[in-house]
């Protein structure tokens, strides 16, 4: 390798915080897993990766650390031993392994740190996964954020199952933009032409809570230096989030659950019925399932709010590709102390409404260090507002609607984990891909042992709000079809369950439609 060859880049300070952020609880590590329909050939994987993924110069290039820290900051340079074979990882079991299997696996290897000698990122490739295939993918928060090393890694993807080969490069063309990037261009372009963030979703993405409290006169908030230092002063002024069992001092064991994929088409009649749209019921579900979970662990949720720390996008359409970390932070207060999911619902909606009514909502953490902060002055802003003001960080990854290949094999699933640190005990994602929905939830092992639990409390969730879409025997389909997609004003206290919980208590869940009893107690 030539001198030429051998790029050198200093690092920017937000990126420097977030190299600096990897703590042994917590590592500040971007996860991903994607699953395939049929097994992946290994070697047709390995030839794509370098093809597509190696045109990103930053997965060449490994972190030097600076002979004076305090005053200098590390520096990207090309590794002279770059070796695929240390990145991408053939990974073979007696067996096929199975769901509960794989996700012991990804939360074993969100607590390994990656090789700070070699570029930032690995794949495990999981040779046999149910009927299929599975890839773990791990990147450092440094490269990029989440949104960017989405669009990455969906450029080693394409549209048909048959595409052939790709021959390695000769040379890493400038600026390669990803081919989702160069799909989502125009319907954000659009999008923004109409005023409208939302605009897009009909084109390309379902709806993603990035893209419904992101407010579209924030476009050029990577220039308002003086606007973003006014909100994070008034961002740190905000109290303490609530202390309850998901707050508190996290260790190493990780774990990771995610639902299956859900098909979308179910949700729009419930949609119609509670009127709201796709996100909110999908947030009012969670927001269930955390009020159901934290009653299961013996917590007093009446009237409870937990803040949740949402990154929003605040790239322009042309640099969705762009490595280097350059998102945005607005807090959302999920009302799990409200058991109507109507009302829930509502209440969802109006905090969503003052978001995107507020100048000050976003705060940009990625342009604290062109207004001249260091990299420990802004990881030290990182860990007081994660740290102290949310319980969880909460994500939305829209993803395309039509199925993805790659190496030749259909991608069946998407799910992906930004970091939780600053000692956050939870990452809950949503992800959206060929016209299903998945959530998926990172914990930390000794605060929250049993997140399929909250699986299951989502489940039920969604079971019960389909039972607001479905006509009943009163109210043929052809009149529900007429009512007005408003939503409904909310009612007297709902009628509850009639059963008795285990502990012999009152059940506090919502009795269903035309039913004395809950989900829960349905077949009592």
């Amino acid at each position: 390798m030539t001198a030429d060859q051998l790029e050198s880049e200093t690092f920017s300070s937000v990126d420097t915080a977030w190299l600096h952020m990897d703590r042994p609880t917590n590592l500040a590590n971007i996860t991903g897993v994607i699953i395939f329909a049929e097994p992946l050939p290994f070697e047709r994987l390995k030839t794509t990766v370098e093809s597509r993924l190696l045109l990103y110069k930053r997965f060449r290039q490994r972190v030097v650390e600076p002979p004076h820290p305090t005053i200098q900051r590390p520096r990207w340079e090309t590794d002279p031993d770059f070796n695929l074979d240390n990145h991408l990882v053939r990974v073979s079991f007696s067996a096929p392994l199975n769901t509960a299997m794989l996700q012991r696996l990804v939360g074993e290897m969100m607590s390994i740190p990656l090789d700070r000698a070699k570029p930032l990122w690995q794949f495990h490739f999981i040779e046999r996964y149910d009927q299929g295939s599975a890839l773990i993918c791990r990147l450092h928060h440094c490269i990029a954020d989440g949104i960017a090393l989405v669009q990455v890694l969906l450029s080693i993807t394409s549209e048909q199952p048959d595409t052939t080969w790709p021959e390695p490069p000769a040379e890493e063309p400038q600026h390669e933009l990803s081919r989702l990037a160069k799909l989502l261009r125009p319907a954000v372009k659009t999008a923004m032409a109409a005023g409208s963030a939302l605009r897009m979703t009909e084109e390309v993405l379902q709806t993603g809570i990035d893209t419904i409290i992101y407010p579209p006169r924030l476009a050029g908030a990577t220039q308002q230096g003086a606007d973003a230092l006014r909100a994070l002063a008034k961002l740190l002024l905000i109290p303490p989030d609530h202390k309850t069992v998901l707050r508190g001092k996290c260790d190493i064991p990780k774990l990771a659950v995610w639902s299956q994929p859900l098909d979308l088409e179910q949700f729009k009649g419930i949609g119609q019925k509670m009127g709201g749209t796709l996100n909110d019921i999908l947030l009012s579900a969670v927001t269930g399932a955390l009020r159901r979970y934290l009653e299961e662990r013996g917590e007093e949720v009446i009237g409870l709010d937990i803040r949740t720390i949402v990154p929003v996008n605040l790239r322009p359409p042309d640099d969705l590709y762009l490595v280097g970390n350059r998102f945005g932070l607005v807090f959302l207060s999920l009302p799990v102390g409200i058991i109507d999911p109507i009302e829930r619902l509502l209440v969802l909606k109006r905090r969503m409404n003052e978001i995107k009514d507020s100048p000050e909502a976003v705060v940009a953490l990625g342009i604290l260090g062109a207004v001249g902060m260091t990299s420990t002055q802004i990881e030290k802003i990182i860990v007081d507002i994660f740290g102290v003001k949310g319980s969880a960080v909460m994500t939305n990854v829209p993803g395309p609607r039509k199925p993805l290949y790659m190496a030749g094999s259909r991608i069946r699933s998407l799910m992906c984990w930004v970091p939780t640190p600053a000692s956050l005990s939870l990452g809950l994602s949503i992800v959206s891909y060929a016209e299903t929905v998945s959530i998926g939830l990172a914990t930390d092992a000794g605060l929250i042992p049993d997140p399929e639990r909250i699986i299951d409390h989502f489940y039920a969730e969604l079971e019960f709000l389909q039972q607001w879409g479905r006509p009943t025997a009163e109210e043929p389909a052809s009149s529900q079809e007429a009512q007005s997609l408003a939503p409904p004003e909310p009612t007297e206290s709902p009628a509850r369950c009639q059963a008795l919980t285990k502990e012999g208590k009152s059940c506090k869940n919502r009795a269903l439609p035309g039913s004395a009893f809950c989900f829960v107690h349905k077949d009592s």
